[in-house]
Formats: C-alpha cells, sequence, structure tokens
C-alpha cells in the first residue's frame, strides 16, 4: 500500500508492504469554526467562570496572553481576533493587553513569521513580545519554589500583568506526557535556570517522563508548579486534528481545562503498541515542526515503542532552519557518535548545557538501536554536517529526498519483516504496551 508521510509543507510517498501497521490519529471533524469553537469554550469553560465575568473582577494592570511560537501549527490568524474582541469586549482598550510569545529556549520571532501566526491586523494593532530565557532585564524571580525546590524566574510583562492567560496545542509530548497548558509557563515564559530541572538529566532519565503520561511525571510536576506560582488565571487549549483542523477547545482553570483536553487527546491519539516491529517509518511531523533537526527527534522518540530491541528506524524532516541553535548544533558535534559519554558527562549536576536535553532523548533510541540502525534523511542538512548528529544520514536535494527514503526502505527491509508507519510522526504517539495513558 501507499503512504504519504509529512515532509516540510509537502508530503513524501511510500509503498509499504500491505500488513505494515499503521499508526493515525483518529480526530473528529470539526463541528464549528476555529473561532466559534474557543470562543463556545471561554464562555463554558471548566472550573472556572468565563473569561469575561473574570475580567470583569481583575486586578488592575495588563492582560497578559501567552501564545506559541512558530514550531507549533495553532491557527492563531483564524481565532485570536474573536479571543482579542472577547476580552475587549470586558471594557479593556488594545493598549492594555500584550501578547507575549512564549518561545522557551528557542530563537524570538520574525516578522514574517509573526505575520503568519497571526495576521496583519493582529500585528498592527497590539503590543506584541517574544519571551527571551536569557535576558536578565526581562525575567523576575517569584516567591516560592517549584515542585523540585528549585527558584522559579519567569518573564516580566506575564509575571506583572494584571491578568494571566496562557494559550496552548494539546498533543502528545515525549518528555511531559502532552503540551498545552502549564508548558506555555514551563518552558515557554521561564528562565534558562529555571528548566534546569525540567529538562535535566535527572527528570529525563525518569521512565515515567514519555508520551501520554502525566502520573508521576516529573516534568509534568515541575512544570504545573511553575505555572501555579506564576498565577494563571485562565487557559485555553486548543485540538488539532491529522489536517490541522481546531476541532476542540477546552478552556478554563488551568489544570481543570488541561485535563480534559489531555483525557480528549489520548483517545485520539496515543494508540498503544501490539506487536513490535522490525521497521518504524516515521515522519517528524511537517512543518512547522520539522523545520529544525532538534525539533524532528520528537520524531524519532515517538515512534521508538512500536519498535523491537535492535529494530530500524527510519526518520525524515525537512530541516529548513537546520540544526537548531548554536549551543545544540555545538553540543552535537562535540559528542558525535559519543552519545554514552555524553550521558555519562550530564550525569553531574554541576554539568549543564542548554538544549542538552534533545540529545539525551535521542539517546534512549540509540540505546534501543543503535546509530547503525537510525537513519535520518533530509534536503535541509548537508552531509558534512549530518553525519555528526549521531545518526545514520542521508543529506539530498529536495527533488531527490522521495526517492532517498524510498531507497532507504526498501534496502533495509527483507521478506518477513514487520513494518510500523507514522505518517503524521510524533503527533500520533504510541504507548508501549502494558503502560497506562
Amino acid at each position: 500500500m501507499n503512504i504519504k508521510f509529512l515532509y516540510g509543507r509537502d508530503e513524501i510517498g511510500l509503498a509499504v508492504p500491505d500488513d505494515s501497521i499503521v499508526y493515525n490519529s483518529k480526530f473528529p471533524e470539526p463541528e464549528k469554526s476555529d473561532s466559534a469553537t474557543v470562543l463556545e469554550s471561554v464562555r463554558k469553560p471548566a472550573g472556572s467562570k468565563s473569561l469575561v465575568e473574570l475580567l470583569k473582577v481583575r486586578t488592575k494592570g495588563k492582560v497578559a496572553i501567552a501564545v506559541s511560537d512558530i514550531t507549533r501549527p495553532i491557527p492563531y490568524s483564524r481565532f485570536l481576533p474573536e479571543l482579542l474582541g472577547e476580552i475587549e469586549s470586558a471594557k479593556i482598550a488594545k493598549n492594555d493587553i500584550v501578547i507575549i510569545i512564549a518561545t522557551g529556549m528557542h530563537r524570538p520571532s520574525t516578522k514574517e513569521e509573526r505575520l503568519e501566526m497571526f495576521g496583519k491586523s493582529i500585528v498592527e494593532n497590539y503590543g506584541i513580545i517574544d519571551h527571551m530565557a536569557e535576558e536578565e532585564s526581562g525575567l523576575v524571580e517569584l516567591p516560592g519554589k517549584s515542585w523540585s525546590g528549585g527558584k522559579v524566574k519567569i518573564n516580566r510583562a506575564f509575571a506583572e500583568a494584571g491578568f494571566k492567560i496562557t494559550t496552548g496545542l494539546v498533543e502528545p509530548h515525549f518528555m511531559a506526557g502532552f503540551s498545552g497548558g502549564r508548558k506555555a509557563v514551563c518552558p515557554g515564559l521561564s528562565s534558562l535556570e529555571t528548566v534546569r530541572k525540567f529538562h535535566g538529566y535527572e527528570f529525563l532519565s525518569n521512565p515515567r517522563a514519555c508520551n501520554g503520561n502525566l502520573e508521576g511525571n516529573p516534568c509534568h510536576l515541575e512544570s504545573l508548579s511553575i505555572a501555579k506560582l506564576a498565577g494563571v488565571d485562565f487557559s485555553v487549549n486548543v485540538v488539532l486534528n491529522n489536517e490541522r483542523k481546531l476541532v476542540r477547545a477546552f478552556s478554563g482553570a488551568l489544570e481543570e481545562a488541561h485535563s480534559a483536553a489531555c483525557s480528549f487527546v489520548s483517545g485520539c491519539s496515543c494508540p498503544k503498541v501490539g506487536t513490535e516491529a522490525d521497521i518504524a517509518v516515521t515522519s517528524c511531523g511537517g512543518y512547522p515542526l520539522d523545520a529544525t533537526f532538534y525539533q524532528c527527534v520528537k520524531g524519532m522518540v515517538s515512534c521508538m515503542p512500536a519498535v523491537r530491541k535492535d529494530g530500524i528506524i527510519i526518520a525524515f524532516g525537512s530541516c529548513l532552519e537546520g540544526t537548531g541553535s548554536p549551543e545544540y548544533q555545538a553540543t552535537m558535534e562535540e559528542y558525535s557518535g559519543r552519545w554514552r559519554e555524553f550521558i555519562a558527562d550530564i550525569r553531574n549536576p554541576a554539568v549543564f548545557i542548554k538544549d542538552q536535553w534533545q540529545l539525551q532523548m535521542q539517546a534512549r533510541v540509540l540505546e534501543k538501536i543503535g546509530q547503525d540502525k537510525l537513519y535520518f534523511a533530509t534536503h535541509g542538512i548537508p552531509a558534512k554536517k549530518l553525519a555528526g548528529l549521531s545518526v545514520s544520514g542521508i543529506s539530498a536535494n529536495q527533488k531527490d529526498i522521495e526517492k532517498s527514503v524510498r531507497k532507504i526502505f526498501e534496502s533495509s527491509f527483507k521478506k518477513g519483516m514487520k513494518v510500523a508507519v507514522f505518517p503524521e510522526g510524533p503527533y500520533c504517539a504510541v504507548i508501549s504496551k502494558g503502560k497506562t495513558k
């Protein structure tokens, strides 16, 4: 059978055996427009009064809205204007609203990305700022400690706002169980030092820090505690189907709204593995998720439960922006082919490198199948750089990428092998047999 996989803004076609296990999410079709779905959720929220009711009795100060950056395909332009209109209906002026892009450890947004995400009208009529995790002047320490006992520094504009709203996409997340909700604050609006525990060796070596699981997940517990310290007043969580259509919105109190969203998403995109395959073939989610190798690691990790020990994973992503941050690139080069030494080094609490967490998650895959059986194909990274990323890399021209992936698969597949395919990449995250969601 022929399968279409997400790749950049396009697709890759691949013929796989008819008995292949195809893992796809199973979301419903939208019932209403994006704006109508979101507005209904903020007017009939979970665990709180409606957004307008809360705004009418808010603390004096700005209304801060945390939004995701370009790495999340949230269709803000299709519902944010109406959400802002709802806020303004509570007699709040445009200049009393600030939109904060929760970049986390990612780079700041570009003018073109803001226009793509929000549309011209919002860009021209509202204050928009990027969170800068390493810019001390834009950070403030909060009273109290996080779940792990650490100090907490977050974005100053958000911390000092009179009313704080978070928005986000709820999908499976390979560390925190699910994205959305509390993650808008940690790591979205937190300082690098604050995410040291959240993304540190100890948390990520915990088997509960995985896709589809919140129970006992240290990443979730840390992130939630920090969002609570920040004093989130209202949360808006959206869910997209495999066509990037907004199918549900869960709004209201931070925990209640997020919990409801996670339960829904779990039933739609976290299938359990029945039989482990010999080969897993996965997209890395297409644009914007596969714009860097850093983000493409999610595709490799998310399909891992579906492949046997010493099996084969074939992953591919466009990597339109290359490898990732300079720090991540340097770490990957330094520890190229030496991932076991990297793990040994970061076990030392005194060692902490920005973006080290992504290589630690990749090491989970390397531990299970080895570098020689982890294939990664892209047109966005030159062969010389790709060779330093602890994968069996294939760099090809964009027009030849489909042919290259097909060649890898055909050379790896032997008669009788069981194949698992992930057309959506990490947007459909399997759960190991026997594990709870």
